[in-house]
């Protein structure tokens, strides 16, 4: 638990260094834009996963996968150079971390909030408007939604706004149910 920590710190300082870089360039979106598609394919890609977060592979193959991927997706030169850095410097297994702490400096620069909406069935065009809809209310500020398919919840909504977690999934019920029938 003290490494999730550990490299969640690191990515955070990480993802402000970036983000400040970006900032002064004036190039905060298109940075973001090149950590989305790389969080795509992470997301996508299992040997990709693998080789960020392994200690098998040496900085220098981590550095080369990345800078292959960096310029076959033609990233910004600023994301391209960061990418080299974080492998330099053996954190590239705080990649991940540092995708999800910069978005959310980006988001917070922008004054909109991430939230991360996982239900058991891809929502519809109207049901994913009025998520987005009850959360701006709820929030106060435009919502920048993610949606995750998570069959396993059964059915309902979670819905991730920073550290706060909304479950109003039927797994959690179901779970509660049992609870409560045990100790009955």
């Amino acid at each position: 638990m003290a490494d999730d920590s550990q490299a969640s710190n690191v990515g955070g300082r990480y993802a402000q260094a970036l983000f400040d870089l970006a900032t002064d360039q004036k190039q905060t979106a298109a940075v973001e834009a090149d950590l989305k598609s790389l969080k795509a394919a992470l997301a996508d890609s299992r040997d990709l996963r693998v080789l960020i977060a392994s200690p098998a592979f040496a900085a220098e193959d981590k550095g080369r996968g990345l800078a292959a991927i960096a310029d076959k997706a033609k990233f910004n030169p600023t994301t391209k150079k960061f990418l080299g850095l974080l492998a330099a410097n053996g954190r590239v297994a705080a990649l991940p971390a540092v995708i999800t702490a910069y978005e959310r400096l980006s988001a917070d620069a922008r004054g909109a909030v991430s939230a991360q909406v996982t239900t058991a069935l891809p929502l519809t065009a109207a049901q994913s408007k009025g998520v987005a809809q009850a959360l701006r209310q709820a929030l106060g500020k435009d919502p920048e939604i993610e949606t995750r398919v998570d069959p396993a919840i059964l059915g309902g909504i979670k819905v991730r706004v920073g550290s706060r977690l909304f479950d109003a999934s039927l797994r959690s019920k179901l779970d509660s149910l049992k609870f409560a029938l045990k100790r009955a």
